[in-house]
């Protein structure tokens, strides 16, 4: 696992072409023949499952691309905020979808199962015929490798629609019984999900080379999608006994990996996102490598880097999340200025992880004047003046690696799960698993810029003495709610937040109204850190809320009063969303599909 991904990755892969009148899109083999004696070779097993990997694993995508990618891919969640009006949910069903769409208000796929055909077709063609042809354990392995990508497709789907047809084989074009299905119930599809990555966890090979898929990839897959569906179970359908399966799933996942002994969390946060090779890095368990030598770049540290605009942009909700060194809420910290929102008090006194997700001043670039350099490294901002920006960190020729999959996710998954647990009937957590995860990446090495700053580790928590956030919502047990709060520090602009607040049924996070923090920026000082701004263009447009709530606007007269909370241009709660918007409608012209071949398909409750 500790070599470049690049050439895995930038194969040029099995195409496949689609039907445009059918409900599913149904890929054929057309680069290799369907024959019994393509099958009959590992080698070809292996060049088949190449595909899944840029659509699984996109990474930070490539070129210009930016589905599924941190920070423009997955900017819509409770933590950012956009000059104008906020961007809005999906209010009514959309005539039509693009048939792999990405779904950014749902941070999932679109109404399409060309990967499930592609899943089913692997699993036909293996027990049809590679099964007598190679041995015992490859068999296993591969037919392992199959149910992965099917189970993980599924987990997605199930995430974005809820109930989706469930096709457990392939079947003959003109079935059309089988093609139109109407949807199964949610449970089922889950329970085969589960199934399928218990078998894959079982038979997946520990090491099948360098950068493929192995046993604790799979591991820590699961670890991500079975505390989705655990939660998900418990808070939103109250189906205890499934809550408890897929939780003590993902715990004994996660366990699978941390027991491995093969990974460890021993670099700065930093340096995993900004580096050019991760190879060497024993928190990834997986990730992907880049190389313009061989043609594969993206564009994403060209967006972290000083000069190009974030038009979407951390706000004071996320900041305020946040903890002091001291291991408490701004509420409950000792920590002197904890009160304190200007970027110069926040570096020192906040997770070293702020630190390493943000510049160190203001910048107009972003909406919210708090900029993120996450997805860069150290240098990349420094050349924001240049007039020649080295290529990898502008346009579409970055090079930086990316972590797919990495252990402190494993770690916060593990640790969630056992807190769910406890919550039903199990175990109580104890300071020792606190230790093995929450604090094993609280004491995560700093590199030197972040020691020159000030900044300084902080302390590891202690289940005894929990604080007790006095924002905490009434229904989550304190333990449960730090253990969320280290998951928006240590996600900020992954795949993450909408996610998660989806799972725990807290999507009204999501409206500015009840929670105005949403619509602020960080504390400044005009005058002093953004002078620019004190111009004739911004006045009746400039405004900052004072601590008591009170808003100024730049009137051309009254600069020394703008010193507050940055209040980005315009900003403006989006429009009202409810429950429906937990999952995502079925566009019109898949409905009509189905009633014109004489079907029907239900379409997602509450979308009615």
């Amino acid at each position: 696992m500790k070599k470049n991904i690049l050439t895995l990755f930038s194969l040029i892969l099995i195409v496949f072409s689609g039907c445009s009148d059918d409900v599913l899109d149904r890929p054929q083999l057309n680069n290799e023949p369907d024959t019994p004696a393509f099958w009959t070779q590992e080698s070809n097993l292996r060049y088949y499952a190449n595909e899944y990997y840029t659509s699984f694993f996109p990474g930070y995508n490539s070129s210009w691309g930016t589905d599924y990618a941190p920070l423009l891919g997955y900017n819509f969640s409770d933590n950012c905020v956009n000059t104008n009006v906020q961007t809005n949910f999906e209010s009514s069903i959309p005539s039509s979808r693009s048939s792999s769409a990405w779904l950014q208000q749902y941070a999932g796929p679109s109404w399409y199962f060309g990967w499930i055909r592609k899943s089913n077709v692997f699993l036909d063609r293996i027990e049809s015929y590679s099964k007598s042809s190679i041995s015992t354990e490859a068999y296993g392995h591969w037919s392992g490798i199959a149910r992965f990508f099917k189970a993980l497709e599924y987990s997605r789907l199930v995430a974005t629609f809820g109930d989706v047809p469930y096709y457990a084989k392939t079947f003959s074009e003109t079935d059309y019984d089988q093609m139109f299905k109407d949807r199964t119930p949610r449970a089922e599809v889950m329970d085969s999900v589960y199934a399928n990555f218990k078998y894959a966890l079982d038979k997946v090979r520990a090491n099948d080379g360098n950068q493929y898929v192995n046993k604790y990839v799979v591991a820590g897959f699961i670890s991500r999608w079975m505390l989705f569906e655990g939660t998900w179970q418990k808070y939103h359908s109250n189906d205890q006994a499934r809550a408890k399966k897929y939780l003590e799933f993902a715990r004994d996942a996660a366990e699978v990996v941390m027991n491995s002994g093969k990974y460890s969390v021993s670099s700065d946060f930093r340096s995993l996102f900004g580096s050019s090779d991760l190879s060497s890095n024993k928190e990834c368990i997986l990730f992907r490598n880049y190389n313009k030598d061989q043609g594969v770049t993206h564009c994403i540290a060209s967006y972290c880097n000083g000069y190009e605009s974030q038009t979407s942009a951390a706000n004071l909700a996320l900041v305020k999340a946040f903890i002091c060194v001291d291991g408490k809420n701004w509420k409950n910290s000792s920590v002197a200025k904890a009160d304190s929102f200007n970027l110069s008090n926040l570096i020192k006194t906040r997770d070293p992880r702020f630190e390493a997700t943000f510049w160190y001043a203001p910048k107009v670039q972003s909406a919210s004047l708090l900029y993120s350099c996450k997805f860069i490294d150290r240098e990349g901002p420094t050349h924001a003046a240049d007039a020649n920006i080295p290529a990898r960190y502008a346009s579409m020729t970055n090079t930086n690696a990316y972590p797919v999959m990495r252990l402190s996710e494993v770690l916060l998954n593990w640790i969630e799960a056992k807190a769910e647990l406890a919550t039903l009937n199990g175990v109580a957590v104890t300071q020792a698993d606190i230790d093995k995860s929450i604090n094993v990446i609280r004491n995560r090495p700093l590199d030197s810029e972040a020691i020159s700053r000030g900044v300084t580790k902080t302390a590891p928590m202690q289940l005894a003495s929990l604080p007790d956030d006095p924002d905490r919502d009434s229904d989550v047990p304190v333990l449960i709610w730090e253990i969320r709060r280290e998951r928006q520090m240590e996600f900020v602009f992954e795949h993450s937040r909408l996610l998660d607040i989806k799972r725990w049924g807290k999507l009204q996070y999501m409206n500015c109204t009840t929670h105005p923090d949403n619509l602020k920026g960080i504390w400044v000082n005009i005058p002093q850190e953004v002078p620019a701004y004190l111009v004739k263009a911004k006045i009746g447009k400039l405004q900052v809320a004072k601590a008591d709530g009170t808003i100024v606007t730049y009137n051309g007269t009254n600069a020394s009063s703008m010193v507050g909370y940055y209040i980005p241009e315009g900003a403006k709660d989006r429009i009202s969303f409810d429950d429906k918007n937990y999952l995502s409608p079925v566009a019109k012209d898949q409905i009509d599909l189905y009633t014109k071949r004489g079907y029907n398909l239900t379409q997602t409750p509450l979308w009615n």
